[in-house]
């Protein structure tokens, strides 16, 4: 089995969990994740134009790059985690610039070598799968697609072919970390889906409560919580660690929780 496939056959929803590389002491933010009870792993690359994520994955960004963050330092701390945590699931998410600048055959033969299970590039259509996705797929790598609600019956076929891992539904239309979904518009959408799909399907944007990830978890696969962490670690800085592991605690229990 694949990690992934390890990681959504435990019988209970998945935690994901989002954090920026290079913004903070990255390491220890990473294992504070996976000791609070993480089941997978999505480690943002930093860029200059990140157009889907709200102010603060913006400001994290900003943060990494302004530490002089690159492409580099992001793999190797990708080849640091799965040296500490090997059947922890991770992710690089990012966008198309970093991944296919030296050539996308350069990006999915690094990206494997540091033991990533998957990619999601945000700005890349499904139309543009060539760009990337199957240089990622001959290193067997997962390309993870997005689904919105505006995804509609015509449109899905597409963005599930070729896609692996798990689908990435993204509740509301527009940036991360601020708004919210209905749970009912969830529940609805996620039904959808899965009538054409048996990949496992993770709900992200807007998310950062317990009660929140526990009342998605009852419908979905698995919930994704970035902003909140993010807004942790531009809190609390090096000292964040602890604060990432508390939250991610009381997440976690709430999401593997949601359905007994």
């Amino acid at each position: 089995m694949t990690r992934f496939q390890t990681a959504f056959a435990a019988n209970r929803p998945a935690l994901v969990c989002f954090i920026t590389a290079g913004d903070g002491d990255t390491a220890a933010n990473l294992d504070a994740l996976v000791e609070g009870g993480a089941d997978v792993i999505e480690l943002g690359m930093p860029f200059t134009d990140p157009m889907a994520d709200g102010p603060a994955i913006q400001a994290a960004n900003l943060r990494s790059l302004g530490a002089g963050t690159k492409t580099a330092d992001v793999l190797r701390m990708a080849t640091d985690f799965r040296e500490r945590h090997p059947t922890i699931p991770l992710v690089l998410m990012g966008y198309a610039n970093p991944m296919v600048r030296r050539g996308p055959e350069w990006f999915a033969d690094a990206a494997a070598s540091a033991g990533v299970d998957g990619v999601i590039c945000v700005d890349l259509a499904p139309e543009e799968d060539i760009d990337l996705g199957p240089a990622l797929r001959a290193k067997g790598i997962s390309p993870i697609r997005l689904a919105t609600p505006t995804t509609d019956a015509a449109r899905l076929p597409t963005v599930l072919d070729g896609s692996s891992g798990f689908l990435y539904y993204v509740s509301v239309a527009g940036i991360t970390g601020k708004q919210e979904a209905a749970l009912e518009s969830i529940e609805e959408n996620v039904a959808r889906i899965r009538q054409s799909t048996d990949l496992p399907i993770v709900v992200g944007f807007g998310v950062r409560r317990p009660d929140q990830a526990e009342a998605i978890a009852r419908v979905a696969d698995g919930v994704v919580v970035g902003s909140a962490f993010v807004d942790l670690i531009g809190e609390h800085g090096n000292h964040a660690p602890q604060f990432l592991k508390e939250l991610t605690t009381s997440l976690a229990n709430a999401v593997h929780g949601a359905r007994k």
